[in-house]
């Protein structure tokens, strides 16, 4: 529990932008703010009181030096007290919000400063919470946030999945452990019609992408009947849903052999094995060699890694985005359909989808967009954040 009479004090330069701050902006970075030695001193994840050039008090943040975002809002009350209690409010009114959503208990629970919880990802898996604690003041206040997961949501697991880019940003630590309870295997999770199987414990990020869902419910829209080809599969998560309405066939295609396994797992598990193959290797390599092969599919899919995960990889991922739409376009059927991904928060909805229409242009191919998609409701965005708004999907019809 946090005393505010004793935090320390953080202060904005004269000339940062507080308004940004009393308007809802959740981050400070460290040019806005006044520092010295004892505030470069402050251990990460101190609870700090953050005030104006003038000297008002603009609320209580969670500090991080090591950082350039130095410190995160956490409440607009300088007075509050940082313990259970505020942490239990908060993933009450996040659980509240995915229980009116969701008839079972597979979603993200918490999305970070969209839910109130800087920097904090849970992802709910039924009877297992997976937590990232991905910002230092969550990492000193794990065992009571996870108590409190435990408390409201009833799950009898937890796991601490500290790994990714996130937290080395923060200048955290990496790896996977269980709190409490025990995971014995891949976890199967019910969505859109299929059984998709889950590693909470070794697969990537916390072994499911539920901000696709209803992405992936789009594109099995457009499957009865189809030939359906899913790049950057994962664990199956277009191909599956695909194949679960009516799609004749599906192949995925990962560089991960243990993500396709569970791909076959999940496709096992649905009753779809003799529909559904999979194809080991370089997305780029893959997609060369199947148009060289003269492959062809109704619908094809590529959801790839963040190609721009920040500003100084905008031109090297918008071109890599261009280039995955120029080979997958040919794959696509006369009349077929191309859904391309991207989860690069540093490029926009308007330049990927500028890169992926000047792919498809450079094969040769005429499109009409139908269809532009975003993270599933589970997957707020924080209005004042542009960066919580990472995930696009636009799905292309290729003209005959």
């Amino acid at each position: 529990m946090t005393d505010s009479a004793s935090r320390p004090i953080l202060r904005l330069k004269p000339k940062a932008n507080a308004r940004a701050i009393r308007h809802g902006a959740p981050w400070v970075y460290d040019n806005e703010l006044v520092t010295d030695r004892r505030t470069k001193a402050i251990a990460p994840g101190t609870i700090a009181t953050l005030e104006d050039g003038d000297r008002n008090r603009l609320g209580t943040v969670a500090v991080n030096p090591n950082s350039r975002i130095f410190a995160r809002m956490l409440d607009r009350d300088p007075e509050v007290q940082i313990g259970p209690d505020w942490l239990r409010e908060r993933v009450r009114a996040a659980l509240a919000h995915r229980e009116r959503l969701y008839d079972q208990p597979f979603y993200r629970l918490v999305h970070a400063e969209a839910d109130g919880l800087p920097g904090v990802v849970i992802d709910r898996f039924g009877d297992v919470a997976a937590i990232q604690p991905n910002a230092a003041w969550a990492d000193v206040l794990f065992d009571d946030l996870a108590a409190v997961v435990a408390e409201v949501t009833g799950v009898g697991s937890v796991i601490k999945n500290a790994t990714g880019r996130a937290r080395s940003l923060e200048g955290l630590d990496e790896g996977v452990t269980v709190w409490t309870g025990g995971v014995d295997g891949p976890i199967p999770v019910p969505m859109n019609g299929a059984t998709y199987m889950a590693d909470l414990l070794g697969g990537q990020k916390t072994g499911l992408f539920f901000d696709q869902r209803p992405n992936h419910a789009f594109a099995a829209g457009l499957a009865k009947g189809a030939r359906v080809l899913d790049v950057f599969s994962h664990v199956g998560g277009f191909s599956l849903a695909a194949l679960a309405h009516g799609a004749s066939s599906a192949l995925a295609v990962d560089g991960s052999a243990p993500a396709l396994e569970l791909a076959a797992q999940g496709a096992e598990a649905s009753g779809m094995s003799d529909r559904f193959q999979t194809r080991q290797g370089d997305a780029f390599d893959v997609l060369a060699a199947l148009g060289e092969e003269g492959a062809q599919f109704d619908v094809v899919i590529c959801d790839p890694p963040a190609f721009a995960p920040n500003k100084q990889a905008l031109e090297a991922g918008l071109r890599a985005y261009e280039r995955i739409a120029r080979l997958a376009a040919p794959l696509v059927a006369e009349g077929g359909y191309l859904g391309l991904c991207s989860c690069s928060h540093a490029a926009d909805l308007d330049a990927f989808r500028k890169a992926s229409t000047r792919g498809i242009g450079r094969a040769g191919r005429a499109a009409q967009l139908i269809h532009t998609g975003f993270a599933g409701p589970d997957h707020p965005m924080h209005p004042a954040l542009a960066e919580s708004g990472y995930l696009k999907s636009l799905f292309y019809r290729l003209m005959p």
